[in-house]
């Protein structure tokens, strides 16, 4: 027999919408912060041998963000994901088939004030991207110095985020068996600075690198645009050359992570607060794009490729921004 539950009333559903998207922004700026205090704090308390094992563990574990990370299928699963999706709400599109018998390399744009189409899309199960794509294991590339903060990285791994360096994305891309997407949200920390509603200028021109990475692999490229990603929060005006980019410029120089002073809406008003605003985020995921294998492509190798590329993700924009709103004058921009 089974026992029937009654659905939940839609002022619960806002409510606990509400609360998973006030649950991931807080991880991505305070989390952090809180598990370093802990860690330290462990020490000088009765309890401080949880600290003092966690980083024998930590030492012996230290290469596994490189390694393919330890991803946990009931973090990835959980249901507060699908009360963060519904927030927006968050879709996944798939435009072609991937052959589970390959590895992928996608690049994400844009990357938006904290990517939060990459990361519900690729860091757990909400959209369905294991139904979507059968058969491929998702990983999303993180800046290293994220992996170096106690008991967060363990947090990170679980829905199978990596560091982002070479012998992390060659670890997965090398994987003989295949069935491996790895998703670089190419433009960095650098474009969030950027990320403002109606913007679609990409940081990519100069980006060659995760070109070339495919190119010795032999992986194809698949390019993805996430549709209002960007419109997510306001920023402070920061135009270039101005003190406030300058200054955020050098403290990405010198953290190696972007400071973007954004805002959106509160939670029980809608002038002004952390809480990113509620709009549909639609990430399209596009065709593969072949790539022939050279273990040392030459410039103008990478180069063309990488003009291939940039013409097929904009191709891929032009096709599917009026379903999402965009102005039919409105083009991406790369710089």
């Amino acid at each position: 027999m089974k026992i029937k539950f009654a659905p939940l009333s839609v002022p619960l559903q806002r409510r606990l919408q509400m609360a998973s998207v006030l649950q991931w922004v807080f991880s991505f700026l305070c989390l952090a912060q809180c598990c370093t205090a802990v860690f330290i704090a462990l020490f000088f308390t009765r309890f401080w041998l949880v600290s003092a094992l966690y980083a024998a563990w930590w030492f012996l574990d230290r290469e596994k963000p490189s390694k393919g990370g330890r991803r946990i299928h009931s973090i990835r699963n959980s249901v507060v994901w699908r009360y963060m999706r519904d927030y927006f709400p968050i879709t996944l599109v798939k435009t072609a088939e991937l052959d589970p018998r390959q590895n992928y390399l996608m690049g994400f744009h844009p990357h938006g004030v904290l990517a939060a189409g990459a990361f519900l899309n690729f860091c757990t199960e909400a959209s369905g991207i294991s139904t979507l794509f059968p058969g491929i294991t998702p990983h999303l590339m993180m800046l290293s110095l994220w992996f170096r903060i106690p008991f967060f990285r363990d947090y990170l791994m679980s829905g199978g985020l990596v560091s982002s360096d070479k012998e992390s994305a060659s670890y997965v891309l090398r994987k003989p068996e295949g069935g491996n997407m790895l998703v670089i949200i190419v433009g960095g920390a650098q474009e969030a600075l950027d990320a403002r509603p109606g913007s679609y200028t990409l940081l990519l021109k100069n980006r060659k690198g995760f070109v070339r990475l495919a190119i010795e692999h032999g992986t194809p490229l698949v390019p993805i645009f996430s549709f209002g990603e960007n419109d997510l929060f306001e920023q402070v005006r920061n135009p270039k050359g101005s003190w406030l980019r300058c200054l955020q410029h050098r403290l990405q120089q010198i953290m190696g992570i972007s400071l973007p002073l954004f805002h959106a809406r509160g939670i029980f008003q809608y002038s002004f607060g952390l809480v990113p605003h509620r709009r549909p985020i639609c990430t399209v995921v596009g065709k593969p794009i072949p790539v022939q294998r050279k273990h040392r492509p030459s410039n103008e190798e990478v180069d063309q490729v990488h003009q291939k590329y940039l013409k097929e993700l904009s191709k891929l924009f032009e096709e599917h921004k009026a379903k999402y709103n965009v102005p039919e004058d409105r083009h991406l921009e790369f710089i």
